[in-house]
Order: structure tokens, then sequence, then C-alpha cells
């Protein structure tokens, strides 16, 4: 049974749970979610409870209810997965990508980093840098473009870096099974910015046209830089949430 913390109300922790999972591919469009019933004895909650857990989420533009049926998975295309949704799919599957969503890998190589990298992976001024970038596709249309960086002398324990065949499990993943070095913590920093030639192409667009940036560096349990990502959304397919609570 998931444990309830003491930070945010119980209805909120619940919402959240079943917002993770809807994030992680796991509860896809149209696919029904935990009635007011099964979250009051699989949380062991009051069933007011349930039924505020279910509002937030219906609030939030998540799921709909449907009259003498149950609530369903509404189809939110703006709301892209983060990279703890996917670390959280991988855990749990193995797999990155939920069904209807894959990667094309369009580079890997290893090249001279750019300053932005040079600072993000904390390496020395001149150094090389793995990139891989890919295009990633929901119902094949493309919905993100990014960028993972590593350090270049990590290709020689995980040569996959270079090749340009998926890593279903996760490149993280696989860099963590290669090397040993373990991810112990990330931050994000999200931005916008006009979309790049190559972007505006990709995601069809005609410019100019703001995109959402996030930047992504993994530290692993030494505090060295792991990784370092920088993943691109088309204005049409992104949206920015964060619930806390205020006293």
């Amino acid at each position: 049974m998931p444990e309830l913390e003491q930070s945010l109300p119980k209805y909120l922790q619940i919402a959240g749970h079943i917002r993770d999972r809807i994030l992680r591919g796991d509860l896809q469009p149209g696919d029904e979610v935990p009635s007011e019933r099964q979250i009051a004895s699989e949380w062991n909650v009051s069933r007011p409870t349930a039924t505020k857990a279910l509002e937030a989420l219906r609030v939030q533009g998540l799921v709909e209810s449907r009259r003498g049926s149950g609530t369903y998975v509404l189809n939110r295309y703006d709301l892209n997965r983060r990279a703890r949704e996917r670390y959280q799919k991988a855990d749990q599957t193995g797999r990155i990508y939920p069904p209807n969503e894959r990667a094309e890998i369009v580079a890997a190589e290893i090249v001279e980093a750019p300053a932005h990298v040079v600072e993000a992976l904390a390496l020395g001024s001149g150094q090389r840098a793995v990139r891989r970038h890919r295009i990633t596709y929901r119902d094949d249309q493309p919905v993100e473009t990014s960028t993972s960086w590593y350090p270049a002398d990590i290709a020689d324990r995980a040569p996959r870096l270079v090749e340009r065949g998926r890593i279903r499990e996760g490149t993280l993943a696989y860099v963590e099974s290669t090397t040993g070095r373990r991810a112990r913590h990330a931050y994000d920093r999200v931005a916008a910015r006009l979309a790049g030639e190559e972007e505006l192409a990709v995601f069809g667009l005609t410019g100019p046209a703001a995109v959402l940036v996030v930047r992504h560096v993994v530290f692993d349990l030494d505090e060295r830089p792991l990784e370092f990502a920088e993943a691109v959304y088309p204005p049409d397919a992104w949206t920015y949430e964060q619930q806390y609570t205020i006293h």
C-alpha cells in the first residue's frame, strides 16, 4: 500500500500519485482511474478524502467523470513527461517510453563540448563529450527534441552511447549499470526562448515561435555531474505545473 506523508494533505498526495501514473504512461487516455471506493480501501482514507483526490485531478484537467460509469483519463497532449516520470517508468518496467511513444536517435558521437556543456559537466576547457541527440514522437507526432551529454571517457565503459540504436532501459540506467556510478539527485532549469531553425523544421512550425527548454543535470553519489540534457518542446505540447502547500 502506498505510504502517506505529513507534508501535504492526504487527498493531494493521492492525486499526485495518480497524476504521476498518468504522466508515466501507466494510465493512457481513455483508461479508468481507481474509483473512490478503491482509493479509500487502498490508501486507508475516508470516502470524502478519495472524492477530493479525484476532484483535484478533474480541476487539473487530467480526468473526467462519466455518470454511472467511472472516472477516465483525458487526452491531454500538452502534458509532457518530465525526467522524473521517465526514471520512475524505467525503474518499474525496464522501459522508459509508454507504448504510444518512441524516440529516434539522430546523432550519437563524441564532439568538442560547447561552453554551456563544459560548465554543466564541470569539464576542462576544450574537452570532448558524448552527444546523443534524439527526437521523441507521440502517436507519430514529434513532441520533443533532446540532447544528452556525458563526459567522453564514459564511452569507454558504455560504448552504446556512441551508437545510434535505442537504449530501451534508458540512457541513464545503462550508464549506471556499465560504469558503477549511481545517480543521487538531479535538478531542472525551465525557460522559454524562440525556436531555432532545426526546431522549427522538426516541429513543423513557422517562426517566430516560442519553445519550452528544460536543462537537466544529474549528479552521482560523489556529487559529480554525470549527465547533462537539454530538452525542447513545441508551443502546443507543454505546460509547466507545480503543486505545493501555502500554509
